[in-house]
């Protein structure tokens, strides 16, 4: 049940109000979050508008950057949060080869299973290429996360 209440403020202005009676806690929770949440994203946006002004941008030198001749000055372009970022797409990488690893065991029991105790040889075929195409994506991922790591550890020296 909602009642709509109309007051007159101070200024003058007529404000419009709801009351809400009997309502569901889920509803009022749920819209405390959605204002919170728009409140937050007008709050991140503000920044973003702000704009210099024409006169500020003509009045400033315009500098060429040089292109980096080597890897050490690709390293100082680095920007400062990649070698974190880096490095949580490497333990995501080596979750993910564990993962691999483990669903090679699985496949690798259960075709026993299929094949000795169910003598199910219709789909030893079957369950052998779900091993082979398993094995080939961990061998995959071992190679690229080895790769990954060098990069890692290349953002982890000093320049």
């Amino acid at each position: 049940m909602r009642v709509f209440c109309c007051q007159i403020c101070r200024s003058g202005w007529r404000a419009r109000g709801v009351l809400v009676g009997m309502s569901d806690p889920r509803n009022v929770a749920h819209a405390k979050k959605v204002t919170q949440e728009k409140h937050h994203h007008q709050a991140k946006a503000k920044p973003e508008k702000r704009r210099k002004s024409p006169d500020a941008v003509q009045n400033q030198p315009v500098e060429t950057a040089p292109a980096p001749a080597n890897a050490e000055a690709a390293k100082a372009e680095q920007k400062p949060g990649d070698l974190e970022k880096s490095l949580a797409v490497l333990s995501k990488l080596k979750d993910l080869e564990f993962h691999s690893r483990a669903n090679i065991e699985t496949l690798a029991e259960l075709s026993l299973t299929i094949e000795e105790e169910l003598k199910q040889r219709e789909f030893s075929e079957a369950i052998g290429a779900l091993y082979s195409a398993q094995e080939a994506f961990h061998s995959k991922t071992a190679a690229f996360i080895e790769t990954y790591q060098t990069k890692c550890e290349s953002l982890k020296s000093p320049s």
